[in-house]
């Protein structure tokens, strides 16, 4: 430490203990300071000629600053020190006080009441305005040394990213003293930034350097500070993390950050960043056109799509939403997680069974839903093998009873959601789900209004699903279960399907089919090793082979259909097929196809 900063620090640290002083004090020394320093670059001043004149100018400028400063807050900590806002608010204090001075000390000179030069007055100013910079120039600095985390007790840390992104993280990092991360590094591909110094932390190469420059700063983490990161770049600097030994952070999408980016965003990548696509763009007039003012139902709203589109539908403005689930723990769940309790004390929970038709038709009739998300089924491939009827009765005969009271009580819209596995169907959840359209279908036809299907393929980390059975196997030590080395599937995320059914149940026609785009197919291998390096490097892979019903590959499309994204370029349309839906069973066998003809044959011979 030079001696000049040695002997001021004693008084930066009284003055940083006491922020109501400052800068109150300072900024009315600084106007006596810098009028007196104007007057001897002048050489005017002496006691007896100007003095007397000077003393009186000082004494109005500590008014004028002290006054207008409190009327417009700057002196009563409506700005912090140093702040951008807090400087403009200076500035327009000090034009005020300036031209005061030097308009007054001007018209004192034409009644000879003063003799002090008003250049002086004005050289005054311009040094008042110097002072008033360079003291929160200091301030600032010391202040932000003040709340720099302590290197030793924190994660040494390359930023990836010298944008805005890796900006806001630097500077959260140097400005918080409990920051877990210390900034020792930045790392960018782009040219341009190659010289860029961000808080002190120096770009010091591209994502090639990564090995040599966590080696060379001995760091221990890698935050990727790039919002717009896609999986590809998520992919490679997560490889370029382990062969460096550091571990690897990022920040969510663009899509999913509100407001300014901060420390407590900082996660561990996950499955959905690796397998991440572009955000999902909707067109939210059309969706708030056919939701907003409308009475909606949801059925299966405790499930992981359910609930999600419980959350996101309820922020298009509905009239009334009546979620709708057998589950009433399902129900607690959702409710909680919308409205931060769950009394379950509310019209909005409704318990039932979309396999009890009566109860559909009673439920319709008291609440008169103009707009229908039918989520509820039962979806597990193997189970459903085994208890084929119990598939049929929620899947076909569930979704007859919901659009049989839907038609008789005037609903406007419904949107059913299928699955890929209803395209060219090999198992019964795909037969009675494929049922399930062409049940719907077939209202359309009889209607003539937008009652439409939803297919896509699997959403991570939806119940039972495959994300969090590997998961639990991590958690338990075990090996990750695999069918076959070279099965896929497609992959979306909750929130992504979510956005891109409300978008389909805008734009869907009659009986349509509306086909999501899941983007390339995954290799279940793929997933299972890539958790495997994130979270247990020694966990195995073991491979069980396929399961009754199962698919290789699934698809979207069947061989006699044919999808073309008309609206929207993530979600393609067919006709749905009104052709008898016990024909839809005929992979199942005949027995199956008999019995959801019986099971459908029967309530068309209800009154």
């Amino acid at each position: 430490m030079s001696g000049l900063a040695a002997f001021f620090k004693p008084l930066l640290d009284w003055a940083y203990t006491r922020p109501h002083l400052f800068p109150r004090t300072i900024d009315l020394v600084i106007w006596p300071v810098a009028l007196v320093i104007g007057a001897i670059l002048k050489l005017v001043f002496t006691v007896s000629a100007t003095g007397a004149e000077l003393a009186v100018l000082c004494v109005v400028a500590i008014a004028l600053q002290a006054g207008f400063g409190w009327a417009i807050g700057l002196y009563r900590h409506r700005w912090r020190v140093s702040s951008f806002d807090e400087v403009m608010a200076l500035s327009a204090v000090w034009s005020v006080v300036t031209v005061a001075l030097v308009f007054g000390n001007y018209a004192a000179r034409q009644t000879g009441t003063t003799e002090l030069p008003t250049t002086a007055v004005s050289i005054g100013a311009l040094t008042a305005l110097v002072l008033f910079g360079a003291v929160r120039a200091v301030w600032r600095r010391y202040w932000e040394k003040n709340r720099r985390p302590s290197p030793e007790n924190s994660q040494r840390t390359v930023v990836f990213g010298a944008g805005e992104g890796g900006a806001q993280m630097v500077k959260a990092m140097m400005l918080d003293p409990d920051s877990i991360y210390y900034p020792v590094a930045l790392l960018d591909d782009d040219p341009l930034k190659q010289n860029r110094e961000l808080d002190g932390v120096q770009v010091k190469g591209t994502r090639e350097d990564l090995l040599t420059v966590a080696r060379d700063m001995e760091a221990e983490t890698l935050l990727v500070a790039v919002p717009t990161a896609d999986a590809s770049l998520i992919k490679d600097l997560a490889a370029r993390a382990r062969e460096a030994d550091i571990e690897i952070r990022v920040l969510p999408t663009a899509t999913d950050l509100v407001g300014k980016m901060t420390l407590a965003d900082v996660r561990p990548p996950t499955v959905d960043d690796l397998l991440g696509r572009d955000p999902v763009e909707i067109d939210l007039e059309s969706v708030v056109d056919y939701i907003r003012g409308k009475r909606v139902l949801i059925t299966g709203a405790g499930g992981s799509i359910g609930s999600e589109l419980s959350r996101q539908v309820k922020g298009f403005g509905p009239s009334e939403l009546y979620l709708l689930d057998r589950d009433e723990s399902a129900l607690h769940g959702v409710q909680l997680s919308m409205e931060g309790r769950a009394l379950l004390d509310t019209d909005m929970l409704v318990v039932a069974n979309i396999r009890d038709r009566e109860r559909m038709f009673e439920l319709f009739e008291r609440y008169k839903p103009e707009v229908v998300f039918h989520t509820a089924a039962l979806k597990h491939l193997t189970l459903l093998e085994n208890h084929p009827e119990e598939g049929m009765k929620t899947n076909t005969i569930g979704t007859k009873n919901l659009l049989d009271a839907a038609e008789a009580h005037g609903v406007e819209r419904f949107v059913n959601i299928s699955t890929d596995k209803a395209a060219d169907p090999t198992s019964v959840l795909g037969a009675t789900k494929l049922a399930a359209e062409r049940l719907t279908a077939q209202m359309a036809q009889q209607t003539g209004k937008p009652y439409v299907s939803v297919r896509f393929g699997n959403v991570l980390g939806s119940r039972g699903s495959v994300l969090p059975t590997f998961l639990g196997q991590i958690e338990q030590g075990k090996n990750l279960t695999v069918t076959d080395p070279g099965v896929t599937r497609y992959f979306m995320t909750i929130p992504e399907a979510v956005r891109l059914v409300v978008q389909a149940g805008a734009i869907g026609g009659p009986g349509e089919v509306l086909i999501l785009d899941m983007g390339e197919p995954v290799k279940i291998v793929d997933l299972a090793q890539q958790l495997i390096d994130m979270l247990s490097p020694n966990t195995k892979i073991e491979f069980t082979g396929l399961r009754p019903g199962e698919k290789m590959h699934e698809i979207l499309i069947s061989k006699t259909e044919s999808g073309d994204a008309k609206i929207h370029p993530r979600i393609s349309h067919t006709m749905g097929d009104p052709s008898s839906a016990s024909g839809a069973m005929e992979a199942c066998g005949p027995a199956a196809e008999a019995k959801v003809a019986q099971m459908l044959d029967e309530l068309i011979r209800q009154p």
